[in-house]
């Protein structure tokens, strides 16, 4: 498994560990993953990829699932295919992925210590998405969670060349917001997000804590 973030791995500060803390000084612009950590969809899109596997009679355990949040679908797909001896399935798994997932979007639940967080400080600092999910899938479940009007600023997998665990989902996302990395705050439920914030120099929060969801791992 990959290595955790050293920002989540050292000590923990208040605003850390408590959703209510105050933040800490020089912190402008909040940016937020957006599935696992605002929004709860991280049973729904396993259901998903389960169900666009099986079409090529591909397997996807749980553990493995939750090892790769915040991959974009279509490396995921790609990767999945080839280990399973079907490099040139990766698009239709990908596709498939994609449709069974938005026929699921009123499953979808908000992270309500998350949410809180947004609707505390709306209008206050800005803030922005940064997801390794496609934009059409995001800023659906988005518009399904009644949080866009939110986040003026989406970055998704297809605004960037390399997703996370590379840093340019969020130093794009700061870029867009008009803040410089280090006065960022990142909340993230990935440990390729952690990765992320880290190589962006970004300060990050670890929301896992904050909620449970039965069969959850990560």
């Amino acid at each position: 498994m990959a290595k955790e973030n050293t920002h989540i791995s050292r000590k923990l500060e208040a605003w850390q560990t408590d959703p209510l803390s105050t933040l800490p000084p020089g912190v402008i612009g909040l940016i937020f993953d957006c599935d696992g950590t605002i929004v709860d969809t991280m049973p729904v899109h396993f259901h998903a990829w389960q169900e666009a596997l099986a079409a090529h009679n591909i397997g996807f355990d749980e553990q493995h699932f939750y090892q790769l949040a915040g991959m974009p679908t279509p490396k995921i797909a790609n990767m999945l295919a080839s280990e399973h001896g079907k490099p040139g399935v990766g698009s239709d798994i990908a596709h498939r992925k994609e449709e069974a997932y938005l026929r699921r979007l009123n499953e979808i639940q908000i992270i309500g210590p998350v949410v809180d967080i947004v609707r505390r400080y709306q209008g206050v600092r800005p803030m922005a998405v940064a997801s390794g999910g496609m934009r059409r899938v995001v800023e659906a479940q988005l518009k399904a969670a009644g949080l866009a009007q939110y986040f003026p600023v989406v970055v998704c997998a297809d605004d960037v060349q390399h997703g996370k665990p590379a840093p340019d989902t969020f130093l794009l996302a700061a870029k867009k917001l008009g803040v410089s990395p280090d006065q960022c705050i990142v909340y993230e439920d990935g440990i390729l997000g952690f990765q992320a914030a880290e190589a962006a120099g970004m300060r990050c929060v670890d929301v896992r804590p904050w909620y449970f969801t039965p069969g959850r791992r990560g």
